[in-house]
C-alpha cells in the first residue's frame, strides 16, 4: 500500500516514478526492482490570467463591420488537457474616448481566439478619438474560475478632409528690384489630424509665367509663405495677379467627400524703387581702323536708365586718351587717331572703361573694347643702306643681302618686294630670297670702288606703300676667304704667313709714329718753360696773341671788391702752413681803398710792411711768393684782417683790358654786349661763342 505523506501540486511535480522491490524477514533482496508510475490527477485550483495588463491597437475611421483590430489572450496554470484549462474571451464593457461620444457597441470578441472587430459603423475621428473596452477571461469554457483586463483601441485618422483656404481673397505689396524674401501669408483650414500628412498643405502657383513668386509651407502653422522669386520691374508691371491653389502632402481618401479643389486669389502690387542706369552691351565692342579720324562717332546710345532720370557720362579709364565722350548723351567719339604701337593695345584691342551715373548718384560702368584694324600706313624701310661685295661677281661672297622693316601688322607688311630703277638695271640685278630677303649682284665684274644703287621696295599691304632708298656698295678685291682686303692686301693675302708679317710690320710702325708723338710734345713743353721772359711772371708769354696778354702786374694791392651782386672770378690759394681760414685774392678790381674794411687790432696809419714787388721766374718759387704776400697782408695794420677778401693786385688807372668783374656783373646776360670778345684773338674765340646771341 503506497500512501502519499503530503499534499501534492500537479502544477509543481505532474508526476512521480518510484522503483519498489520485496525484501525477506532476513533483509535478503526476493526479486528485482519495479517502476511504478504515479500521475498527480488536475483539480481548477488556478484562475485564467491576461498575458498584459493592458493591450493597444489602432483602427482607422470608417472602417467597415468586421474589420479586425486587435487580439488578447491570456494563460491557465491548469492541465491544458482538461476543462480547468480551456478559456473563454468576453467584452464585459465599453468607453468611449472623450466620454459617450459613442453609445453602443462598436467592438466583439471572438471567444475561443480572443480576436476583437468592428461590430458596427459611425467611426469617425473628428468625433471620438477611441476606446477603453473590460475584458474578462474564464476556464471551464466560461464557466470555472475568471479575471479581467483592460484593452485601449485608438481611432486613426484618413485624409477625408481637403484643405481650404481661409479667406480665398489677398493683397500683397512687393519692392521691385529685390528678391528671396517674404511678402505675405495665407491661411489654410483641415479637420484631419494635426502634424500628419493628412493635414500638412502642399501649395502651387498658377498665372506666373515668369516665376517671379514663390510659396512654401510653415510647418508650425501650416500657413503659406509667399515671396518674391526673381526681381520684379515696376515700368515692367505694376501689378501680378497670382492664383493658389492647395492639397494636401498626403493623397485624399477615397471616402472623402468630392469636392473641387480650394484656390485663392492674391493681387501683389510693385512698388515703383529708383533703379541704377544700365548699359545696352557690356563690354561695349567697336570696331574700327586705327587711323581714324579724330571727331568721328564711334558710338551712341550706349545706356538707359528705367526710371527715365537724366543721365551723365564720364571716361574713367583711358589711359592713351584717345576716347571723348558727351557728358549728356553718352556719345563716343576719337579724339586723336590710334596707335597700334602702343602699349595698352593688347592683340589688337584696346580697351576703356565709361561710367554713367543718374540724379540719385547711382551708377553703372561699362568696358568700352576698341578692336582696332590694322592699316597700311608705313612704307618698308630697306635695310642695310650700305656694304661691300667682291668684285668678282662669281664667287661666293658677291652680293648683298636686303631685307626690309615695317611698322605695320600683317597682312600689311611681309611679303616685300625689291626692285631696281632702271637706271641701275644695267650693272646690278636683285635675286629675291624670299618673302623678306633680297640678293644685290652685280651682272659683271666692277670696277673696284664705291657705287650708289637705287633700290625701291614696297609690301603687301593694301594699298600698297613703297620706300626708295640709295644703297651705297663697295666693290672691293677679296682675300681668299672672301674678306674685302686692299690690292696689295689682297695679293699678300694668299697665305697665311705673309698676312701675320704685314700685321706685325703695321703694328711697329704704329708704335714707333706714337713714341715719335710723345718725344714731340716732351720737346715743346721744355721750350716754352724757357722762353718765358723773365721779371714778368707766369701770367705773361711771348706770344703777342697769348690771352693773358691783357693781365698787367702792377705793385699796388688794394681793398677787397664789394659788388655783392656780382659773381667775382675767385683765385683761391691755401699754402700748406698758411692759417685754417682761405685766403681769396679778386684779381684787377678796381674798387676804391676807401670802402675797405679797418683792423681794430692795430694801430692806423702805421706804416705798412714790403710786399714782394715781383712775382719769381721759376715756378717752383710760386708758394713762396704767395707765403710771403700772406705775411705781409696779416702783419699791416692798414688792410683788412686775413679772413676779409684780399686784394691780389690793383690794375690802376686806363686799364686797355678793362676789369675782369664786368664780366660777372649783377645784371642779366641779356643786358651784356659780349661782342668785344671776338676782337681779343684767337684765345677767346671759344669763349666768344658761348656769349653770341646767335
Amino acid at each position: 500500500m503506497i500512501r502519499s505523506k503530503r499534499p501534492l501540486d500537479r502544477e509543481k511535480h505532474s508526476s512521480f516514478t518510484l522503483k519498489a522491490f520485496a525484501l525477506s524477514p532476513s533483509g535478503e533482496r526476493l526479486e528485482n526492482p519495479t517502476t511504478i508510475e504515479i500521475v498527480v490527477l488536475d483539480q481548477n485550483d488556478n484562475r485564467p490570467a491576461f498575458n498584459q495588463k493592458q493591450f493597444v491597437g489602432t483602427i482607422s475611421e470608417f472602417s467597415v463591420p468586421g474589420t479586425s483590430v486587435m487580439s488578447v489572450s491570456a494563460t491557465d496554470a491548469d492541465d491544458p488537457m482538461t476543462e480547468n484549462a480551456a478559456l473563454s474571451y468576453f467584452i464585459i464593457g465599453q468607453e468611449s474616448i472623450p466620454a459617450n461620444a459613442v453609445t453602443k457597441t462598436m467592438f466583439g470578441i471572438n471567444n475561443q481566439t480572443g480576436a476583437i472587430y468592428t461590430r458596427d459603423v459611425g467611426l469617425d475621428r473628428e468625433v471620438v478619438k477611441g476606446f477603453k473596452l473590460k475584458l474578462q477571461v474564464a476556464d471551464m469554457g466560461g464557466m470555472g474560475l475568471s479575471s479581467e483586463g483592460v484593452a485601449v483601441i485608438h481611432v486613426t485618422d484618413i485624409n477625408n478632409h481637403a484643405p481650404q483656404f481661409s479667406p480665398d481673397s489677398y493683397s500683397m505689396s512687393a519692392v521691385e528690384n529685390n528678391f528671396n524674401y517674404e511678402i505675405g501669408r495665407v491661411n489654410v483650414t483641415d479637420r484631419d489630424d494635426r502634424g500628419t500628412g493628412n493635414w500638412e498643405a502642399k501649395y502651387s502657383i498658377s498665372n506666373d509665367p515668369n516665376g517671379n513668386f514663390a510659396i512654401s509651407t510653415d510647418p508650425a502653422t501650416n500657413q503659406g509663405v509667399l515671396s518674391v522669386f526673381k526681381p520684379l520691374d515696376y515700368e515692367t508691371k505694376k501689378d501680378h495677379i497670382l492664383i493658389l491653389t492647395v492639397e494636401n502632402v498626403n493623397p485624399l481618401s477615397s471616402k472623402a467627400p468630392i469636392l473641387p479643389a480650394s484656390t485663392a486669389t492674391v493681387v501683389v502690387t510693385v512698388v515703383n524703387k529708383n533703379e541704377a542706369p544700365y548699359f545696352k552691351n557690356n563690354p561695349i565692342e567697336i570696331e574700327i581702323p586705327e587711323t581714324v579720324d579724330p571727331g568721328k562717332l564711334l558710338a551712341s546710345e550706349i545706356a538707359l536708365d528705367p526710371d527715365d532720370f537724366e543721365l551723365r557720362f564720364e571716361i574713367i579709364k583711358d589711359p592713351e586718351r584717345w576716347l571723348e565722350i558727351n557728358k549728356h548723351t553718352g556719345d563716343i567719339t576719337a579724339k586723336r587717331s590710334f596707335n597700334m604701337r602702343s602699349p595698352h593695345v593688347i592683340n589688337n584691342i584696346y580697351r576703356a572703361v565709361v561710367k554713367v551715373t543718374d540724379v540719385d548718384g547711382l551708377s553703372a560702368t561699362a568696358t568700352v573694347a576698341i578692336l582696332l584694324k590694322e592699316t597700311n600706313d608705313f612704307p618698308p624701310l630697306l635695310f642695310p643702306l650700305s656694304g661691300s661685295i667682291c668684285r668678282d661677281f662669281r664667287s661666293t661672297s658677291s652680293g648683298l643681302f636686303l631685307t626690309a622693316v615695317d611698322e605695320d601688322h600683317p597682312p600689311h607688311a611681309a611679303p616685300f618686294f625689291f626692285k631696281i630703277l632702271d637706271d641701275s638695271s644695267v650693272n646690278w640685278t636683285l635675286i629675291q630670297v624670299n618673302d623678306t630677303h633680297a640678293v644685290l649682284q652685280p651682272v659683271g665684274e666692277l670696277e673696284a670702288g664705291e657705287h650708289a644703287v637705287t633700290v625701291m621696295v614696297s609690301d603687301s599691304g593694301s594699298p600698297t606703300m613703297m620706300a626708295y632708298a640709295q644703297v651705297n656698295v663697295t666693290v672691293c678685291l677679296c682675300d681668299s676667304f672672301g674678306d674685302c682686303k686692299s690690292e696689295a692686301g689682297a695679293i699678300l693675302g694668299s697665305s697665311v704667313g705673309i698676312s701675320f708679317i704685314a700685321l706685325i710690320i703695321i703694328m711697329a710702325c704704329v708704335a714707333l709714329l706714337l713714341l715719335l708723338l710723345l718725344l714731340a710734345v716732351a720737346l715743346t713743353a721744355c721750350g716754352r718753360r724757357h722762353h718765358i721772359k723773365k721779371g714778368t711772371g707766369l701770367l705773361v708769354g711771348e706770344s703777342e696773341d697769348d690771352i693773358r696778354d691783357n693781365v698787367l702786374n702792377y705793385d699796388e694791392q688794394g681793398g677787397g671788391e664789394e659788388d655783392e651782386n656780382a659773381f667775382n672770378i675767385d683765385l683761391l690759394w691755401k699754402p700748406h702752413d698758411a692759417p685754417s681760414t682761405p685766403r681769396t685774392f679778386y684779381p684787377g678790381s678796381a674798387v676804391p681803398r676807401g670802402k675797405q674794411p679797418l683792423r681794430k687790432d692795430a694801430p692806423h696809419n702805421l706804416p705798412s710792411p714790403t710786399y714782394p714787388r715781383r712775382p719769381p721766374a721759376d715756378p717752383t718759387d710760386i708758394e713762396d711768393y704767395i707765403n710771403d704776400g700772406l705775411e705781409a697782408a696779416d702783419n699791416d695794420p692798414n688792410v683788412p684782417p686775413y679772413d676779409t677778401a684780399l686784394i691780389y693786385d690793383y690794375e690802376g688807372e686806363g686799364s686797355v683790358a678793362g676789369s675782369l668783374s664786368s664780366i660777372a656783373s649783377g645784371s642779366s646776360d641779356g643786358d651784356q654786349d659780349y661782342d668785344y670778345l671776338n676782337d681779343w684773338g684767337p684765345r677767346f674765340q671759344k669763349l666768344a661763342n658761348m656769349y653770341d646771341p646767335r
